[in-house]
């Protein structure tokens, strides 16, 4: 496989991993596989974050190494802030990225816990 299509595969992989996370509460078919894929990436982002920072991503990771081999330089911390800056065409501040991405992220798990185990079910 050659590195441009690693770049997109691993692009659409944390592209679904996102929108899984973010969205896929809303399914009842989906929601609770939904807290195993939450407590996956929160996992990845805090154990393996004392070993590699606090939100490490070994899909990034992957990412970026693919990326440095295609010549790229530079690459932030966070693949949300890197095509947040590539669709904007601004440099947008990575403090508001991450507070961002973490607010969305504990909201999705807030409403997945609720869904989950508090409210009744309505047969």
């Amino acid at each position: 496989m050659s590195l441009v299509a690693l770049d997109y595969f691993y692009t659409l992989l944390h592209l679904l991993i996102i929108g899984f996370n973010l969205f896929a509460w809303a399914f009842p078919a989906t929601r609770r596989l939904h807290l195993y894929g939450v407590a996956i990436t929160l996992s990845c982002w805090l154990i393996l974050g004392i070993w590699y920072g606090i939100g490490y991503c070994p899909i990034t990771d992957w990412q970026w190494q693919i990326k440095e081999q295609l010549g790229k330089q530079n690459l932030p911390n966070s693949f949300v802030k890197y095509y947040a800056d590539l669709l904007s065409g601004h440099d947008i501040n990575a403090g508001l990225i991450d507070a961002l991405t973490l607010g969305l992220f504990l909201i999705s798990i807030s409403i997945s816990v609720y869904l989950n185990f508090f409210r009744k079910k309505t047969q």
